[in-house]
């Protein structure tokens, strides 16, 4: 699932990016979570519970991103660079007490009468703004310090080891609710570029499994666009929703 190289600036040929992809599926994540909590219907149970449901499927994916970046990235970073990764660890021990703080108060939202629902709503609506913005600015820091880092020690090859034992890690079910997020939030070269790679190296099983998944995320413009770079038929039909947030 890689679709992370970009041309670094002043380089002559483009460079693994280990955030680039992820960067995209998260912050589509994280903005279409925040906007099903600020049109939250209290008063609905399913509504309720949906969003919240979809609210811990992003926190979980948070975490794991965190712990990604963690066990692979900074070590990479520190070994060559000390002390270049010190910021974003600090900012990582901050998000993990945010995302503690934000599931204490979904859990408040769900146990509360109704009276005081709305209140605490739309309190979990402005925490979990704070930890989008806070978020947004991480990502930022690592898109540009650590891969000016990482460029500037490691070799394609060196890079390209360290991607493959940190996807080598992620177990199927975490890879396909990255994809949900994933290619929908690629552009259109980067989508086909990520699904042909997939196609590539997975059974077709996998391969069908991914293209069902994300199927119905694409409007139809971008799947029309899709299906031929990646040789299935444009008339697929729209599969189920799944449950990746969906």
């Amino acid at each position: 699932m890689n679709t992370d190289t970009l041309e670094a600036p002043g380089a002559v040929k483009p460079r693994l990016d280990f955030y680039a992809g992820i960067h995209k599926a998260l912050r589509s994540f994280m903005t279409d979570t925040l906007g099903r909590v600020g049109r939250l219907d209290t008063s609905d149970p399913a509504d309720t519970e949906e969003t919240l449901g979809q609210l811990e499927a992003l926190l979980r994916l948070c975490e794991r991103h965190l712990q990604h970046e963690n066990d692979f990235v900074h070590p990479a970073i520190e070994a060559r660079q000390p002390g270049a990764s010190v910021r974003v660890a600090d900012d990582h021990v901050e998000h993990l007490e945010s995302i503690a703080a934000l599931r204490e108060d979904a859990q408040q939202l769900r146990r509360e009468a109704a009276a005081q629902r709305p209140a605490l709503a739309l309190r979990l609506y402005r925490h979990l703004a704070l930890f989008v913005a806070e978020n947004f600015q991480h990502m930022q820091v690592e898109e540009t310090a650590h891969n000016a880092a990482l460029w500037a020690h490691y070799t394609d090859e060196e890079l390209h080891a360290i991607h493959a034992r940190l996807m080598a890690s992620i177990p199927p079910q975490e890879m396909m609710e990255v994809a949900r997020w994933m290619v929908p939030a690629l552009n259109p070269a980067e989508r086909a570029g990520m699904l042909n790679g997939m196609k590539a190296e997975a059974p077709p099983h996998a391969f069908q499994a991914l293209v069902g998944l994300v199927r119905p995320h694409l409007d139809d413009t971008s799947w029309a666009k899709l299906a031929p770079a990646i040789g299935v038929p444009a008339w697929m039909p729209l599969a189920s929703a799944t449950s990746f947030g969906a």
